[in-house]
């Protein structure tokens, strides 16, 4: 197929783009011939497709058939136990409850006794906001058998008993959840999901789920060559993956490998030697690692090991949510990427202000020191822990505020061109920014006005159209 874009604005200049297939082959004044389909971009200003370089597809569907129970939209107990009723008033007896979102600022640390209190009679589990934790009540640890079992993620009491906090057990979970509790990635709801990005100018995804098995990024990838996601998809592997199902992935036309995951917590951090070793494997398989840092320990520990095993490109830092100073020399020497979740100063910034340590605010969700420092930076929502829209983490770049209107980190603001380049890498490259020439991938986005005007405001940011890999989705 091609494509000619008519009247399109890219940076101070109005071209045609002319796409064959999935690439740009030609920029400037454009002859369309017979037989060529054409876009009229109505003089908008025509910028790079968005790509998510992080977010959780199959829990991103998952939430959207659940409860939100946290900030900002349930802000105290009442609150939270109105919530969490409704929805079991609103299933059929025994199907389990499934709420999102949750932060203690809303009824303080869950456990099963709360839940028993608001909700006793069917299976209800409760996801924290940064997912490393789901809360049960005892009717979903008996329905999981959790008294039976003995895992480490598994907390318990002085007597031995579950508390129904369960740290990191998402896969076992994903085994004993039955049809009622699953968490599958129907094709409905990630058809819905992909529509719905593609309308917001989103063309790919980068999907950083830890410890995913082979058969759920076997289903990700059918979606892909079934056409229910039109985005390009990234799929990030676990330590475990096989080259088999690597080569598997990177056969379906849309669909890439990407670095090897490896998730940190402070409470079971690995030690030093072990860390170099994991990855020091993965680039002996020819594969960068992306490593989870959310906080300062877990960055100073990754530091220190790929001092050990070294780096290749594509290393990246996933969150970076709190780095030093001192250490922004380092990740820009070694070339590694920061994949940073800027939307965050804008959804948690009023927590963050009320219980991050003051020393390290000044480290908190860097943005501008980045850039300055000569890091790569990439930007990604980390949906469904995140807003999956994109252009919230855009404003939030550029303006720094919490929800209620405080400064946070106001140093750390950007231009708004240089937010949006953060959304503009490929999937592989994410720190560098594609450009509107020939030879490029034909993923674009047609906004409905000029990029600082689109951006005023807290409303829908008018794209006019989306293209990704040639074609208009949706059609039109």
């Amino acid at each position: 197929m091609v494509l000619v874009v008519r009247r399109a604005r890219i940076g101070p200049a109005e071209r045609d783009v002319r796409i064959e297939g999935d690439r740009i082959v030609e920029v400037g004044s454009v002859r369309r011939l017979p037989g060529e389909a054409e876009l009229d971009a109505r003089h908008g200003e025509v910028i790079a497709g968005l790509h998510d370089h992080h977010l959780h597809l199959r829990a991103l569907v998952a939430a959207g058939r659940s409860v939100m129970v946290g900030p900002p939209l349930v802000r105290d107990p009442a609150g939270f136990a109105v919530a969490l009723s409704a929805a079991a008033a609103a299933r059929p007896p025994g199907e389990w409850v499934r709420a999102v979102g949750y932060h203690e600022s809303v009824a303080g640390d869950l456990d099963r006794k709360v839940l028993d209190g608001v909700v006793a009679d069917r299976p209800v589990r409760v996801q924290h906001r940064s997912g490393a934790l789901w809360v049960c009540n005892s009717a979903g640890l008996g329905a999981l058998g959790a008294d039976a079992v003995t895992a480490p993620g598994i907390e318990r009491d002085d007597h031995g008993q579950p508390t129904g906090r369960l740290w990191r057990m998402d896969a076992w979970l994903a085994g004993r959840l039955g049809a009622s509790g699953s968490d599958d990635a129907g094709a409905e709801g990630l058809a819905a999901l992909s529509a719905t990005a593609a309308a917001a100018g989103v063309t790919g995804w980068t999907d950083a789920t830890p410890g995913r098995s082979d058969g759920e990024a076997r289903t990700l990838a059918d979606a892909v060559a079934n056409g229910l996601v039109s985005q390009r998809l990234h799929l990030m592997v676990a330590p475990t993956t096989s080259v088999g199902v690597v080569e598997d992935l990177e056969g379906v036309a849309g669909v890439t490998a990407g670095p090897v995951k490896f998730l940190l917590d402070d409470t079971d951090l690995p030690a030093l030697d072990d860390l170099a070793g994991w990855i020091g494997r993965a680039h002996g398989t020819a594969r960068a690692v992306a490593v989870h840092c959310v906080t300062r320990v877990q960055l100073v520990l990754t530091i220190a090991a790929l001092e050990v095993a070294g780096t290749v490109p594509g290393d990246r830092i996933e969150h970076g949510a709190v780095i030093p100073a001192e250490v922004l020399p380092r990740l820009a020497g070694w070339g590694l990427t920061v994949v940073t979740q800027p939307n965050f100063v804008d959804e948690r910034g009023d927590q963050y202000l009320a219980e991050v340590s003051p020393a390290d605010l000044p480290d908190l969700w860097r943005g501008r020191s980045l850039v300055d420092a000569g890091v790569g930076v990439a930007a990604g929502t980390d949906a469904p822990f995140g807003s999956p829209d994109p252009w919230l983490a855009v404003r939030a770049a550029v303006r720094r505020r919490t929800s209620s209107g405080k400064s946070l980190g106001a140093a750390e603001a950007v231009d708004p061109h240089v937010a949006l380049q953060w959304w503009g890498g490929s999937a592989s490259v994410p720190g560098r920014s594609r450009r509107i020439e020939p030879g490029a991938p034909a993923d674009l986005v047609v906004l409905g006005a000029p990029l600082l005007a689109a951006l005023e405001g807290d409303g829908p940011v008018p794209v006019q159209a989306t293209v990704i890999a040639g074609e208009i989705v949706p059609p039109h």
